[in-house]
């Protein structure tokens, strides 16, 4: 009897087709929070424009929750990106030896870009518990406390190291023709 669809993307029953559906689950979540995010950052500055030019008032907080709620969409939305295939990539070298080693080639990649993860995950935990331990503020006129915009730079680092892995025991380390 012959099978004609293609085969699944994810193993469908034990450990690691359970782990890497879960991680596609949580960067999916949390991509709709960084969506959510980004348009908080845009509604501040609307606000910030409308408050100055409209009203001809100051504005106290806008422009700094606008930088870090950007910033904080465009750290916790790489986990879903790397999950998309939607980050740039050179694979000229890659497809054009094909086979096992274009396959040993993406291993390698993917395993410097989790290294990278974690090593950034490390240093962003410790400079988010630095903030929170040490009371750290903006220094701004809104001044408020450091942590809450430095821990999505630790959450989004935590969160694409675990999706590295997922990535690496999908398989796959490019999506562009699998999703």
């Amino acid at each position: 009897m012959a099978h004609t669809s293609s085969p699944p993307l994810l193993p469908k029953h034990g450990v690691t087709g359970g782990y890497i559906r879960l991680m596609d689950a949580v960067s999916g979540g949390v991509a709709v929070l960084a969506a959510a995010a980004l348009a908080a950052g845009v509604l501040a500055v609307c606000h910030m424009i409308f408050m100055r030019y409209a009203l001809g008032q100051s504005t106290v907080w806008q422009t700094e929750f606008a930088v870090f709620s950007v910033t904080g969409a465009m750290l916790l939305g790489a986990p879903y990106v790397l999950m998309t295939g939607g980050h740039v990539a050179v694979t000229v070298l890659p497809d054009a030896l094909g086979g096992w080693l274009k396959k040993a080639m993406l291993l390698v990649a993917s395993l410097v870009g989790l290294g990278f993860c974690i090593a950034l995950t490390y240093g962003a935990w410790l400079y988010v518990l630095e903030a929170w331990h040490g009371g750290w503020t903006t220094g701004t006129v809104w001044n408020p406390p450091l942590w809450p915009a430095l821990a999505p730079m630790a959450i989004g680092a935590s969160l694409l190291s675990l999706q590295y892995v997922a990535e690496i025991l999908r398989g796959e380390s490019e999506h562009g023709s699998s999703h």
